[in-house]
């Protein structure tokens, strides 16, 4: 499909081109400009963007999409009692084709957010993919690895790889650890194992709560980062989801590693395990991305929200207004995103990058005046001003509609035929 942007602001790595043209060609950006050259060829669709702003698309670094299923039932809980006695029992219940349903639903939500990619750790992975591949949609898909799935473990990944890594030019496979506390030191020891064989990094859940660190103190004598990391987990990289308790000894094994580090702030905030030391991590080095955990624990997948949460928290909790800019927040959700997931493509709007762009509204009150347009972004904007989301070249998005293949009401009604069952309704 071959489209022309054009009358655009476009923010490129170098900066921001006023009165821009962008070409899409074959999921890819072709040409990026202030001056459109005379050239006449036969676009698909020319758009106006009547000198609207295109940007890099947002990169989910951290979800579990069918969990939408959850959203809004089981709140106001401790992080362990929402998991083990609300969670867990109902994903029990879950089939391959309720998690094919449920992650349609997220990436409704996820495209008008201006969200192009999710990584999702959850189970199913073949029916998410699926959904995802139908839709357009791209996802870093990953199993969490727990004790009661780690029978076959080696079969299972080796399965996941072959089927799911680059399926549909959409799909790409990691390796993924539930996180310290659900598996024993053989299952961890074999998933580095196979890490290992296939230099491949892992991501894991890692220092979300305090319990969570003084449990693997208790256990092991360590903190879950030094532990992992001493046991060969992280020797390829990887990504610790949240990491709001890090002690210096993780901070230090993990920076040696190269992990990147994905906070949810919306999340931790609202199951209360505090507060990610985004400052300090930053000023060490650490690449920081931003994700929106999943729907039953945030309990939207809003982008917006978690930018202005990730430089919010920071300043209140610091008392320093200075730290975590506009800037340094929306590249987290962006550029950082994209690397933290090795999608190379994905890290800004320049000739030869995968065509994942966002159009953002300025003609709305909240984006005016535009003094600083990306701070504008940043600590104003909200989904209200996504007027179209492209993901490899196609427009999945626009302007309140949704072109995914499937019927949004079609997929609201099986969602909730899902959740009154399993729910019990």
């Amino acid at each position: 499909m071959m489209i022309r942007i054009y009358n655009a602001r476009i923010l490129t790595p170098s900066g921001l081109l006023d009165g821009g043209e962008m070409w899409i060609e074959d999921g890819k950006i072709k040409f990026v400009s202030q001056v459109s050259p005379l050239i006449l060829l036969p676009w698909d669709r020319e758009i106006d963007a009547k000198g609207n702003l295109l940007i890099p698309s947002f990169k989910n670094a951290h979800a579990h999409s069918p969990m939408v299923f959850l959203r809004s039932y089981a709140d106001d809980m401790a992080l362990g009692d929402w998991l083990f006695k609300q969670v867990f029992p109902r994903e029990a219940k879950l089939t391959e084709d309720d998690c094919y349903w449920l992650t349609k639903l997220a990436i409704l939500e996820y495209l008008s957010s201006g969200i192009s990619v999710a990584s999702d750790m959850y189970f199913h992975l073949e029916s998410i993919a699926e959904a995802c591949v139908e839709s357009g949609f791209r996802n870093v898909i990953l199993e969490g690895i727990t004790d009661s799935n780690k029978n076959g473990l080696y079969e299972k990944l080796q399965r996941g790889m072959d089927k799911l890594d680059g399926k549909g030019g959409l799909i790409e496979y990691r390796l993924g650890l539930h996180a310290e506390y659900t598996n024993s030191e053989e299952c961890i020891k074999m998933l580095a194992g196979f890490a290992k064989e296939n230099k491949m990094p892992v991501y894991t859940h890692l220092d979300e709560t305090k319990g969570e660190v003084d449990g693997c103190v208790e256990r092991h004598g360590k903190t879950p980062g030094e532990y992992l990391a001493d046991l060969g987990l992280f020797d390829y990289g990887g990504i610790a989801y949240h990491f709001v308790h890090p002690s210096e000894n993780d901070i230090r094994a993990l920076k040696e590693r190269g992990v990147s580090i994905v906070t949810c702030p919306a999340s931790n905030l609202k199951l209360a395990s505090g507060v990610a030391p985004l400052k300090k991590l930053a000023d060490l080095g650490f690449n920081i991305a931003l994700g929106t955990d999943g729907p039953a624990s945030n309990n939207a997948l809003d982008m917006f929200r978690e930018m202005y949460l990730a430089t919010g928290l920071q300043k209140g909790t610091l008392y320093d207004p200075t730290v975590i800019s506009g800037e340094s927040v929306f590249n987290m959700a962006t550029a950082n995103g994209a690397k933290a997931m090795g999608l190379d493509g994905l890290d800004g709007l320049e000739v030869g990058k995968d065509a994942d762009i966002v159009m953002i509204d300025l003609h709305q009150p909240n984006m005016q005046p535009l003094n600083d347009i990306v701070k504008n972004v940043v600590y104003s904007g909200s989904k209200a001003n996504v007027l179209m989301t492209i993901v490899a070249g196609k427009i999945l998005y626009e302007k309140g509609e949704y072109f995914i293949g499937e019927d949004a009401d079609k997929i609201y009604s099986k969602c909730q035929q899902i959740a009154d069952r399993i729910l019990e309704r």
